[in-house]
């Protein structure tokens, strides 16, 4: 009986253009199941290279970098308003594995504002965070709050200057009371003044000095007092 040979069946020209987008980089856009939409560069079916994804439950999109299918790189991440629809900025930076990581600036809904270094979606290393309040802080970060050192300005531009731990006030630092021409030099221990010396300071300037100057320290060392009290604060540290 003869054997009967049928044409091997001939893979659809999409398919091959798809399998040359993946090997070259090339841009096409692929719908998920869910709606979610990508536009971009791929590589062995992962977002790889320039893309843009658009999230269809929230409408968030992201453009910028990928790598094997997650935003590395430089990038933006933008959500629409919920009134007039328009889309606003939630961050811009560098990203590593998914996660805000490296230098970026974060746009807060409540109009705050940080710029500076990330690791892991959380704020750490040196940045910049401006409160609501009109209050600025500029220093070291460590795991979305300031620790290490820091300047805490207010918006009466009374200021801080020193050791911060878990978003707190701690160690030594100097407080400049401006507006009453004062400065409060010492140890702080979880936003608490614990000791230290108030002398004035730009007396003549401060728009509302205290009635009566700060008399002269009478105590032999004041800096052994002090000097004495960081020993037993870096001992309570230990």
């Amino acid at each position: 009986m003869p054997v009967v040979k049928y044409p091997r069946a001939v893979d659809p020209l999409w398919h091959e253009w798809d399998e040359k987008a993946q090997k070259c980089g090339l841009r096409h856009t692929i719908y998920a199941v869910n709606g979610d939409r990508y536009t971009g560069e791929w590589l062995d079916n992962l977002k790889h290279g320039k893309g843009t994804q658009i999230w269809k439950r929230t409408g968030a999109i992201y453009s910028g970098d990928w790598k094997f299918g997650k935003r590395d790189g430089y990038g933006s991440y933008s959500i629409p308003d919920p009134v007039t629809k328009e889309y606003k900025k939630v961050y811009t930076g560098w990203w590593k594995n998914d996660k805000k990581c490296g230098y970026g600036t974060m746009f807060y809904p409540s109009g705050e504002c940080y710029e500076g270094e990330w690791s892991g979606r959380l704020r750490s290393g040196w940045g910049r965070m401006c409160y609501r309040d009109g209050s600025v802080y500029e220093g070291q970060w460590l795991a979305g709050q300031p620790g290490g050192q820091g300047m805490l300005c207010l918006s009466n531009d009374n200021r801080y200057e020193g050791g911060w731990k878990d978003g707190k006030k701690h160690g030594p630092g100097r407080f400049f009371y401006l507006d009453k021409g004062l400065l409060l030099e010492g140890i702080w221990v979880a936003d608490i003044p614990k000791c230290g010396i108030m002398i004035d300071f730009c007396r003549d300037e401060a728009p509302a000095p205290i009635q009566y100057p700060i008399p002269k320290i009478e105590l032999a060392d004041p800096d052994a007092v002090l000097a004495e009290a960081q020993a037993m604060f870096d001992d309570s540290q230990n």
